[in-house]
């Protein structure tokens, strides 16, 4: 999708859209909208809807980072603790290894 073509009031819209659609706990489309938006928000020349899209670019980037800093987290703990959790470890798994390390 070119959004070059879109007049500013539906870029605004769509933006506001993306990031609505993050919420629902869909950090990839915050990741989507930050990346697509990001010119528009900051290296175009100023217009009206800008301020509002350079608002959801920056909300969304926040929200990208965090969910992805929270899933790296959770990955560490579990592949670091999974074997000292016991049977709920392996419940966890998908596939269980065998053996300890």
């Amino acid at each position: 999708m070119d959004i070059n073509r879109l007049p500013n009031d539906k870029k605004l819209q769509l933006c506001r859209w993306y990031f609505k659609v993050g919420c629902l706990f869909l950090p990839f489309v915050w990741a989507v909208n930050a990346m697509w938006f990001f010119k528009e928000a900051f290296i175009k020349p100023p217009y009206d809807e800008q301020k509002q899209i350079k608002k959801y670019v920056v909300m969304s980037a926040a929200g990208a980072i965090a969910w992805m800093i929270v899933l790296a987290v959770w990955m560490t703990v579990f592949q670091l603790q999974r074997v000292s959790w016991g049977p709920t470890g392996d419940a966890l798994s998908f596939i269980v290894p065998l053996g300890r390390a």
